[in-house]
């Protein structure tokens, strides 16, 4: 549980700021908005096929970068 105490002499708007910046600092509001939907876990077969897609995927990119045209640097000789 968090808790924020005024200080002497401070004011309820840095009171809040401080509050705020406190909650975002502990990830409370981050873990309770992951909560707030249920996600159905993938099955095994769903992991595998987005795994294979991702291998293929990064292999077709290496193969597009060599077939590119080379860079060629603008600048002064």
């Amino acid at each position: 549980m968090l808790q924020v105490n005024k200080k002497e002499k401070e004011s309820s708007q840095n009171l809040v700021h401080r509050f705020t910046k406190t909650v975002r600092g502990s990830g409370i509001l981050m873990e309770v908005r992951g909560k707030q939907f249920y996600k159905k876990a993938k099955s095994e077969l769903a992991k595998k096929r987005s795994a294979v897609r991702r291998v293929i995927l990064k292999a077709e990119k290496i193969k597009q970068d060599k077939l590119d045209k080379p860079k060629v640097k603008m600048g002064r000789y």
